[in-house]
């Protein structure tokens, strides 16, 4: 295999991408490009191909652990594949991810609770992309009465390995008006994600006519 020194400069990946566009590149041109160069005595172009042999595996989801495996990808190197990959991911998402950008998109998982007589409270865990993970109920209250520690919270995103959540409960009474033991309980919540690394991105109140959003109001 020539070294990329060794290729004419016009049909280097970089160069191609200006000349003929990106979709004209093989995926290890693609890894070439986003390489930009190689170490010594390990050129670009070899580790390239190692890369994409990795990523030609219908059954296995690379790691930023296994790309460092790769002879001459150290943190930096596998960072910008991950990174590449990523983008590409949310981009081009599979139909049916639902991804939380404002409060009205939780609603929609949500919506059955709406009108239960008790109060229910739910625990919506994230992706760094805002996509759902997994919608879970932490525990069901006594007529508008529900208690909530954040161990219990916490304990299915930190399983989900999360990078966020969304916590929302209903009042049965019809009130949007945070009482002062949802205040309190967000406040611990918040401050649970902190030391976790899970941040509390919102906390919402849900009744049969409408909703409020904690971190609207300034609460979260």
């Amino acid at each position: 295999m020539k070294k990329m020194k060794d290729v004419p400069e016009g049909d280097r990946p970089r160069e191609k991408i200006a000349k003929r566009g990106v979709n004209t590149l093989t995926d290890t041109e693609l890894i070439e490009a986003i390489l930009g160069r190689g170490v010594q005595n390990r050129d670009v172009r070899v580790i390239a191909r190692d890369i994409t042999a990795m990523l030609q595996d219908p059954d296995h989801q690379i790691r930023y652990e296994d790309l460092l495996s790769v002879n001459g990808t150290g943190p930096t190197k596998a960072a910008q594949i991950m990174a590449c990959l990523e983008l590409g991911r949310r981009r081009y998402e599979p139909t049916g991810v639902i991804r939380i950008q404002k409060p009205e998109d939780v609603l929609q998982l949500v919506s059955s609770y709406r009108e239960k007589p008790q109060e229910y409270f739910i625990c919506i865990s994230l992706t760094g992309a805002g996509e759902v993970i997994r919608s879970r109920v932490v525990t069901i209250g006594i007529l508008n009465h529900s208690l909530v520690h954040p161990r219990e919270v916490f304990a299915g995103a930190i399983t989900d390995r999360a990078a966020s959540v969304i916590c929302v409960h209903n009042h049965p009474s019809g009130t949007l008006e945070a009482s002062p033991q949802d205040i309190a309980i967000t406040k611990q919540l918040h401050e649970a994600g902190v030391l976790l690394g899970i941040q509390l991105l919102d906390h919402l109140i849900i009744t049969r006519t409408g909703f409020s959003s904690m971190k609207e109001k300034g609460l979260v």
